[in-house]
This record gives C-alpha cells, sequence and structure tokens, in this order.
C-alpha cells in the first residue's frame, strides 16, 4: 500500500531527472542556435578564417617592396617573385637586346597574365621564347588575327602559350595562357635597333615603364540622312585600343615600387672607349679586355619607373664621322651609312631672322618634375631669342592660351612678358595636343623672310598620336618642328615621328640638370644651318634604300641609310647644301666593315616609311598594309600587322579548371604627381618608400631568373580583400533556416515543461 510518504519520496526522486530532461532540451537549442550562428559567420570566410590570413592575396597598399601585383577576383596577388633582366649587346652601330622577364603565379588559380610594356620605337622585334621548366618553346611570326587565334586556341586547350602584339611601335603587349599555381613561366623576346650619335656622343635608350596616356573621348556626330530624312548618329573614337595601351599603375604613395629590373650592357664600340655615363641611374663599369666594356646597375635591380639611358664616347676629342657596315643574308647585301656632315658657323653667313612658336604642355601628367624641366627650358630658350627674332608662346591642357594675338619681337618688354607667363603655369587637367599643334601650325604671315620654328615641350602622353600626325602631315606648310620630350618617360615613338614629319629633331629632358646642357644642344640646331635637299646615288648597284624621302640634317646629327644591294660594289655618293654651300661625299663600298643585324633594321625602317606614306596620303592605306605585312613576314618583325605566337604542344591545364585574367600593373613614371594624372584617391598608410627592389630578397628572385627556377618565399601576413562571387548567400540562408528551426524547438519544449 502506497502511502504519502511514498508519493512524496518518488517526487523527490523524480525531480533530478526532469531537470536533466530540461537542461538536455535547452542545451539542445543552444547547440542549434550555435549551429545556426557559425553557418552565418561562415558565409565571411574568405575575410576572417585563419586559412586566409595565410593568403597570398593582398590590398595594392599591402605590397611589399620589390614586388608585382597579380589582378584577380580576390584582389591582388603578390607576384614579387616577377622579375626582368636587360641584356644589351652594343656591336658597333647596333644593339641587340634580349628582354627576359618572369611571371610566378602565386594564387592557388590557373591564370593568363597580360603585361604591357614599352620598347624603342626603332626596335625590330623579331623574337619569342617561352621556358616551362626545362623545355623553349620557339615563338612564329604570323599575321596578327591568326596568331591571336592560334594564341586562343591553345588557352582552350589548357596548353601554354604566349602572344606577343605591337599596340604601338613603343608599346607591345604579352598575353601568356595557363600558368600553374605556383608555377613559374619565363617569356623572352629580342630586338635589334641602331645606336643613337650625337656629336662626339653615342647613346642607347631601354624604356622601363608605360607612361599613363591621355585619350581623347570618343565624337560623336548628328547625321541627316536624305532624301528619307532619318537621323543617325556616327562614332569616332581616336583611341579605339585605349583599353590595351592603358594598364593600371600603382600610386607610389601606398605603394612599393614594383617590376625589379636587372640592367647588363656589353659594349663594343669598334672604337677606344673615353667616358661612359648613365644621366639617370648609378652605374659600375667592368673592362674584361681592351674592346669590351661591361655596364651593369651599381645598385642592382632597380624599380621601372624611368628609361635607362647610357652615353659614350671616344678616346679621342672628335668622333668617327663617317660609318659603313654591310651584312650578307641569302643573296642580298645589306648595308648601313652614319654619316656626320661638317658643321658651317652661321656667323660668316648672313642669317635670316626666326619666328619662334614655343608650345608647353601644362597638363597633369607634367605635374610634379616635369613642369619644372619644361619651364626652365622654356625660359632658358626665350633667353637665347636674338633681337631680329620674333616669337609666339602657347600653353596647353585640355584647354589653350595664345600669349600674344600674334607673333612679336624678341625685345625685352615681351620676354619679360613671356617669361613671367610660363613662371605661373601650374600642371592641371588634359592632354589635348592636337589643338595646340594645329594653332601653333598657323602661318597667317607667311612671311619668307623669317625661318618659321616650332618648339613643342611635352611629355608625349596621349593615346591619339594618328591625329597628330595627320595634323603635322597636313599643316606644317613652312614650319619645322623641334620635339622637346620631358619627363622620366616619354613618348619617344611620337616625339620622333612628329619631328620627323615635321622636319625637325628631338631632343630629350631627364632631369633638371640636364636642362641648359641639351637645350644650347637644340639652340646649335636651331641657330645654324641644316644640310638641305639631299640625295644619294649608288654607282654600281641597285639599290632599294630607306628613308624614301632623305630629311634635312642638324648640327652634329649623322645622315643615316640603310639600303639592300643586290651586290656590292662600286660607292655611295650623298650629296646636299650646308647653308648655301654645296657639300658632297663619296664612300666605297668596299670598304664597309662587318654589321649584325642590318637587314632587320633596313625592315624596320623601310615599314616606317610606309607607315608614313600612309599617314602623309603616300600610298593607299591597302597599298600601305600590303608593304607593310610582306616585309614583316619576309624578316620574321612584329609590327601593327604581324604578333609572335609560342604554344607548348602539351596541355598543362586539367580539362574543367578555370582560368582566370591576371592583369599586371606598372609603377606610375618617376617624378610624376599622382594626383594630378588620376585625381585625389583615398589614403591608406603609405608603404616605406626606402624599401627598394634593391633589397637582399629582389636580389635573390632576379638571381633566379636566369636559373629559370621558383623561388621561395614567406606569405604575406595580409588579410583578403572580400570575395564576390562566392556561395555566401546561400550559406545566409542556411544559417537563418537553422536559427529559426531551434528557437521553434525551444517554444516546443517549453510548452511541453509547462504541460507537465
Amino acid at each position: 500500500m502506497t502511502t504519502c510518504d511514498d508519493i512524496e519520496a518518488d517526487k523527490r526522486n523524480e525531480q533530478p531527472s526532469l531537470v536533466r530532461l530540461v537542461l538536455f532540451f535547452v542545451m539542445q537549442g543552444v547547440a542549434v542556435i550555435l549551429v545556426g550562428f557559425a553557418a552565418l559567420f561562415l558565409s565571411f570566410e574568405p575575410v576572417w578564417s585563419a586559412e586566409s590570413l595565410q593568403s597570398n592575396f593582398l590590398k595594392p597598399g599591402d605590397a611589399r617592396a620589390g614586388s608585382l601585383l597579380l589582378k584577380i577576383d580576390e584582389g591582388y596577388a603578390d607576384a614579387s617573385r616577377l622579375g626582368i633582366d636587360v641584356d644589351l649587346t652594343v656591336s658597333g652601330p647596333t644593339v641587340r637586346a634580349r628582354i627576359t622577364q618572369i611571371f610566378r603565379n602565386p594564387s592557388k588559380d590557373w591564370v593568363e597574365a597580360v603585361y604591357v610594356y614599352p620598347l624603342p620605337a626603332g626596335g625590330a622585334v623579331d623574337t619569342l621564347k617561352v621556358v616551362i621548366g626545362d623545355r623553349v618553346v620557339i615563338g612564329d611570326i604570323k599575321e596578327r588575327q591568326q596568331a591571336k587565334t592560334i594564341y586562343e586556341q591553345a588557352k582552350q586547350n589548357g596548353q601554354k602559350a604566349a602572344l606577343t602584339e605591337q599596340e604601338r611601335p613603343n608599346i607591345f603587349t604579352n598575353s601568356v595562357a595557363n600558368i600553374g599555381p605556383g608555377e613559374t613561366v619565363l617569356v623572352q623576346i629580342e630586338y635589334q635597333e641602331p645606336v643613337q650619335q650625337s656629336g662626339d656622343t653615342f647613346s642607347l635608350r631601354v624604356p622601363m615603364v608605360v607612361a599613363p596616356r591621355y585619350n581623347p573621348a570618343p565624337v560623336v556626330q548628328s547625321v541627316d540622312f536624305k532624301p528619307g530624312g532619318g537621323w543617325g548618329a556616327i562614332k569616332s573614337d581616336p583611341v579605339p585600343d585605349r583599353d590595351r595601351i592603358s594598364p593600371e599603375v600603382l600610386d607610389p604613395a601606398t605603394n612599393a615600387p614594383v617590376n625589379p629590373t636587372r640592367i647588363t650592357v656589353r659594349l663594343q664600340a669598334g672604337f677606344p672607349l673615353g667616358e661612359i655615363k648613365s644621366p639617370h641611374h648609378a652605374i659600375k663599369t667592368e673592362k674584361p679586355d681592351a674592346n669590351t666594356s661591361i655596364v651593369r646597375l651599381a645598385e642592382g635591380p632597380v624599380p621601372a619607373d624611368r628609361d635607362f639611358e647610357l652615353t659614350w664616347k671616344p678616346v679621342a676629342e672628335t668622333a668617327p664621322s663617317v660609318g659603313l657596315f654591310r651584312e650578307r643574308v641569302g643573296d642580298s647585301d645589306y648595308l648601313l651609312a652614319f654619316v656626320t656632315p661638317p658643321s658651317v658657323e652661321q656667323a660668316q653667313q648672313n642669317p635670316l631672322p626666326r619666328e619662334v612658336i614655343f608650345v608647353i604642355d601644362n597638363s597633369g601628367s607634367m605635374g610634379g618634375v616635369s613642369i619644372v624641366q619644361a619651364k626652365a627650358s622654356l625660359i632658358y630658350a626665350l633667353g637665347r631669342l636674338q633681337p631680329n627674332d620674333r616669337f609666339n608662346v602657347i600653353r596647353f591642357d585640355h584647354t589653350m592660351d595664345l600669349l600674344f594675338p600674334s607673333a612679336v619681337p624678341a625685345d625685352s618688354e615681351h620676354i619679360g612678358r613671356a617669361t613671367a607667363f610660363v613662371g605661373a603655369l601650374q600642371a592641371n587637367g588634359g592632354t589635348e595636343m592636337v589643338p595646340a599643334m594645329r594653332a601653333a601650325l598657323s602661318d597667317k604671315a607667311g612671311d619668307t623672310n623669317y625661318v618659321r620654328q616650332v618648339v613643342f615641350l611635352t611629355d608625349g602622353a596621349i593615346g591619339n598620336e594618328q591625329q597628330l600626325f595627320e595634323t603635322i602631315s597636313a599643316l606644317r606648310g613652312r614650319s619645322r618642328i623641334f620635339m622637346v620630350g620631358i619627363g622620366s618617360a616619354p613618348n619617344t615613338y611620337l616625339m620622333t615621328r612628329a619631328a620627323e614629319l615635321g622636319r625637325g629633331t628631338f631632343t630629350h629632358i631627364g632631369s633638371v640638370e640636364q636642362v641648359e646642357e641639351r637645350m644650347r644642344g637644340l639652340f646649335a640646331k636651331l641657330e645654324n644651318p641644316a644640310v638641305t635637299n639631299l640625295v644619294a646615288k649608288f654607282s654600281d648597284a641597285s639599290a632599294d634604300m630607306t628613308p624614301a624621302a632623305i630629311p634635312d640634317v642638324y648640327r652634329d646629327e649623322p645622315l643615316v641609310l640603310a639600303a639592300k644591294l643586290d651586290k656590292l660594289a662600286g660607292s655611295i655618293e650623298i650629296k646636299g647644301r650646308i647653308g648655301d654651300r654645296p657639300w658632297i661625299i663619296t664612300l666605297p663600298l668596299a670598304d664597309a666593315a662587318e654589321g649584325k643585324g642590318l637587314s632587320k633594321l633596313w625592315a624596320r625602317c623601310k615599314i616606317a616609311d610606309a607607315e608614313v606614306a600612309r599617314t602623309t596620303r603616300q600610298a593607299t592605306p591597302e597599298d600601305a598594309d600590303k608593304a607593310i605585312l610582306a616585309l614583316a613576314l619576309e624578316h620574321q618583325l612584329v609590327t601593327r600587322l604581324t604578333s609572335l605566337v609560342a604554344v607548348d604542344k602539351t596541355p598543362s591545364r586539367p580539362q574543367g579548371e578555370p582560368l582566370k585574367v591576371s592583369e599586371l600593373p606598372i609603377n606610375l613614371p618617376a617624378g610624376w604627381d599622382f594626383e594630378k594624372v588620376f585625381g585625389e584617391r583615398p589614403r591608406t598608410p603609405a608603404m616605406p618608400m626606402e624599401r627598394r627592389a634593391d633589397t637582399e630578397e629582389a636580389r635573390v628572385q632576379i638571381a633566379a631568373l636566369k636559373r629559370a627556377q621558383p623561388v621561395a618565399t614567406t606569405a604575406p601576413s595580409t588579410v583578403t580583400l572580400p570575395r564576390t562571387a562566392t556561395d555566401a548567400e546561400l550559406k545566409m540562408i542556411a544559417g537563418v533556416i537553422l536559427i529559426t528551426f531551434s528557437l521553434i524547438v525551444l517554444v516546443f519544449n517549453r510548452r511541453q515543461m509547462s504541460l507537465r
């Protein structure tokens, strides 16, 4: 028989088990809630997970010194193992260059690297090699569209492939497909170019950065179609390839320098060498034998943010005035001649007064030290004007001002006003160069008693070069155009072609220290007679000579001729006039020395002739393109119409694995003001700029370049940028569902407890 005491005892015994049951359900609910919140937080795993802290992705402001960034969906991958090695061999009148670029893919994806880079405008690019492990793949010249098709098919098939395309004669694009996770690929191109000479100074220049270009907006015109009366629109884009010549530029205030570059020059000038120097880089020189000097960068690898220039002089005070070189290729002889006419002092003649139109670029790209150089150069030039000269000053950005309505006498009052005007200029705005050139060439007076000269100071940072060339061709009249390139990375293609079309010269000023020296040399050309009416004739050989129309030659400049001959016999006679005096020289062809790469240089010059004929409308676009294509295919050169493509026959990317495009950014040219070009941007903490690309890490990286081996480096301790194309939304929904379910369970448990 159950008593009341027994019932109470049973209740006391049951209470702990009931408590345990309640606690069980509560804990179960809490667990479900935690699972729900965990699922919710997992949707942000790319940002906060521990694994992400060891990721190879980072923001541009987090880049390490000497690094180059790969732009990918997740942000930027640190590609600090990319380096550039420039190896140059000077053999008398020519330079053979080998540029090696190493691409290291630090990500977990298969990527395609796209890299825009500069080369000399007169370089003949003829070789492409791709090194993959221990295999070397050699490129072939194909028509541009055919090469593109071959590359795209190889990319789709998972094969490693490289494509070298010309965007401008001095801007090229490399595309490298199917670089595997953690893999290194070397891409090597080679080109030939002539040595430059001015007086007793010989030189070469290696462009190292593509300066940002100002690209005028497309013009849209409304057109009335008659007789129907309907309206239409015509869109004319002066820079249709703007996307291909505008790589991303890193702000130096928030990014350390990138693209560490090593340069070696083997100098075999053909005469005893005197002074060797580089105006913009510290160098060291070795002399392994009497005929060779080896020049290297004194500080090791440097960031690619300014052009490299090397000059050398002979031991004797007087440089060789005549050089004649030959090369036999196939059934033809190729000849390269350098002839420097003697200088004739203008003082003994009765020179005509000059009308000099100065044009100065004060656009945003001239910000920083460039505008200082330009203003100093122009003020120096104003001081060199003679009392019987007259002048005017034009300044331009995206607007334009003429200081005087027309040219004025070069008296002290007008010179003073011009000096104050130039001194007050500030760099800002866009670069509308064509209207300024049109205004400079406007010759309303047409006074033949004055020699008309246009001195144009700019960095040439525009993408619509062709519009400028067409303007010069149509309006040059009796004017002669002297281009003065300003800054660390001028557009030398624009400068040299504009000077050629304008029958003038190109002078580069890369630092304030060079202003007086370079402007003095320019005025020696402006103030002294040029060699005009030049003609050349071969005595015993039929020759295909370039340039087709021999330009005027100014003081201390050599006349450079290239020719393809059916036989090397007889002589070449060159005639012209220096001021009012006749000049003639005869060179026996049998005395020509052996040269290298002359056939390539001849073909490149012939291609330039065809491009000029197309611009000046001396040839139809169809005829010019036909000539260019034939020369490029015969001599295996990269041009506007041909490209180099190399394909590895063995597929490497597994089928089904996606391929991401990685566009590689570049440095801002040294001395430029980022905000003047791109406007103000939000600031992040700046990198310590003293950590340059000459650190020990960078030295090891580029030392490995020649061995074609990957270099192990530590992953950056940074946080990735949030990814966009992820399954975050699904995870968030799942988290909400689990949280809702946990709340339902809790409510149900409480009801059960209340019923008890």
